[in-house]
């Protein structure tokens, strides 16, 4: 009996240890695009070995791997990912004090102009470099990414269950209404990121943007998203 149940937990460790090779490539993915927005707060390594932790326990709970696995594994793996960033509290305080300052400038100057100010009037307005602008636009980016991928969860069942198809469906229609809020380059973004799994750098020579004008186009798109998803 005992060996038996020995022979069991082996080709059950064999088999998980073969779904986890499969999607290492997923892993990746996910923490290429999160390393490119959080300044290096973690190692790669150590992200990927989250990420992989985050997929062994999507895997133990989801069950046999199918077509619809991997959508449902990202989320799980970002969301890991998120999870330790924050408990670890990358941004410093002195940096959140810094950007909760500059969004409120960027939201006085866009009173005052009547229109969502561009990167030049930003920078010469505030008196900040490209480089400190981008990395404020980065660091909004990355929480807008975090509450965005929270929104999205929240949209299917507990994580400690398998998503139905009903759920799966009522996502994808919420979804599918969200993006019908955008406009052609904001759903382009959406896609390219979403979907292609291009980091912004990437996003930034397909639209031939900036990353800091991709950045601010992302942020945009999500939070028209998260506004009509939180109205349903």
């Amino acid at each position: 009996m005992d060996m038996n149940m020995g022979y069991a937990q082996t080709c059950e460790a064999a088999v998980e240890q073969q779904h986890l090779l499969a999607y290492l490539p997923l892993v990746k993915r996910v923490v290429r695009q999160l390393a490119s927005q959080t300044g290096g707060a973690i190692d790669r390594q150590d992200m990927e070995q989250i990420g992989l932790l985050g997929l062994l326990d999507c895997l133990r709970r989801y069950g046999t791997p199918d077509e619809k696995f991997g959508a449902y594994a990202q989320l799980r793996v970002r969301g890991a990912i998120l999870d330790e960033l924050r408990r670890q509290d990358w941004r410093p305080r002195s940096v959140r004090q810094e950007s909760h300052r500059l969004r409120d400038a960027i939201r006085d100057l866009a009173r005052r102009l009547g229109h969502e100010p561009g990167e030049a009037e930003v920078q010469q307005h505030l008196g900040l470099s490209a480089e400190a602008y981008q990395a404020y636009l980065m660091a909004e980016n990355a929480e807008a990414l975090a509450s965005f991928d929270e929104m999205i969860q929240i949209l299917g069942e507990q994580a400690s269950e398998q998503p139905t198809p009903e759920t799966q469906l009522m996502r994808r229609r919420s979804i599918e209404q969200a993006l019908r809020r955008l406009d052609e380059r904001e759903q382009r973004v959406i896609q390219l990121y979403y979907e292609f799994d291009l980091s912004l750098k990437e996003i930034a020579a397909v639209l031939e943007l900036t990353e800091a004008r991709v950045c601010q186009i992302n942020k945009g798109a999500l939070r028209k998203m998260r506004e009509c998803l939180q109205s349903h």
